[in-house]
């Protein structure tokens, strides 16, 4: 996704400023919602949308559901509250504090002992290879996040937000909670700078995890930003379309197919797909416990894609260049 799209999809939010009141508010509930579903989901929160809106809105509690998950359902969207109350402030204006307050309403009543302390212990993430940092270097190396907070220069919004998301949670400076307090964070930044939030769905959440490894095990960051980007920019449609009379607010997840039902659909082989996805082309969306790759059924359009680029000629490592811009 070309930042500079970006940018002019934000002059033309910008153009319309001030909003409507009775649009701000309607926008300022559907994220406040939307935000704290997909974020919680992304950590393994059961609580569907519908049901999130349950337990924020009313306060009401869902059968079978765990105390914990309706904490997390609450506490982020109070977190999202405070950090909504300080999109006046600047970037270089943030502070360890501040990072602290949010990773303690994120954990408020779930766990008290490390809400808003940094973690004395090594930590590491299921599944993953990454090594964190020394649990006695967190303190200094989240002084230096904070002086580079404060002095970035030429980067964009996007770019600037992302990266401290990015260098937060590769700190992760938590025993819990550090990819919600992240993206708060994250998004904290862009509605300073004058962006909405970014979502990232549900669906994305093996792609991000794997941008996230892959830029800390030492290789580039392209995708992670282009996931970055692009949750920006559906955000920015959200309030283009609303201002425009549009209500097309869908981040409903789709259906997930397996390999086999992404090659009916298609009209690809299943081993054609699997090249692809082992190439970069194609994105798994989850996988089952008995292993399966679950595609969603955007990648029909994906594979389409992919095809009218091959009759130009164009190599596999081309076609996934052109693919993420």
């Amino acid at each position: 996704m070309n930042l500079e799209k970006i940018t002019a999809k934000k002059k033309r939010l910008d153009n319309h400023r001030p909003l409507p009141g009775a649009l701000v508010r309607n926008l300022d509930d559907w994220f406040r919602i939307e935000l704290t579903f997909t974020s919680n989901a992304l950590e393994g929160n059961t609580l569907t949308r519908q049901e999130t809106a349950m337990v924020v809105e009313k306060g009401l509690t869902v059968g079978g559901k765990t105390l914990v998950e309706h904490l997390e359902a609450t506490n982020h969207a109070r977190a999202l509250d405070w950090v909504n109350a300080q999109v006046k402030r600047s970037p270089r204006e943030l502070t360890e504090e501040d990072i602290l307050y949010i990773h303690a309403l994120v954990l408020k009543s779930i766990d008290d002992e490390h809400a808003g302390y940094y973690r004395r212990v090594p930590v590491r993430i299921s599944g993953s290879t990454v090594v964190m940092p020394n649990p006695l270097k967190v303190s200094d190396l989240m002084a230096q996040f904070q002086s580079w907070l404060h002095s970035y220069t030429s980067l964009h919004a996007v770019e600037l937000a992302a990266e401290a998301h990015y260098r937060l949670v590769t700190i992760h400076p938590f025993v819990d909670g550090n990819g919600r307090t992240a993206r708060l964070l994250m998004n904290l930044i862009l509605m300073m700078l004058g962006y909405p939030p970014a979502i990232i769905r549900k669906r994305d959440r093996l792609a991000y995890v794997n941008s996230l490894e892959r830029a800390q095990l030492g290789g580039s960051k392209a995708d992670y930003f282009t996931i970055i980007t692009k949750a920006v920019n559906r955000s920015l449609e959200v309030y283009l379309k609303a201002i425009e009379g549009e209500s097309d607010t869908n981040f409903d997840d789709q259906t997930l197919l397996k390999i086999g039902g992404l090659a009916k659909a298609s009209g690809e082989s299943s081993s054609t797909i699997r090249h692809w996805t082992k190439e970069g082309l194609l994105e798994v969306t989850e996988i089952t416990e008995s292993g399966y790759q679950l595609y969603a059924a955007d990648m029909v359009h994906r594979i389409q894609e992919i095809n009218a680029f091959k009759k130009q000629r164009y190599t596999l490592q081309e076609i996934k260049e052109l693919l993420s811009r």
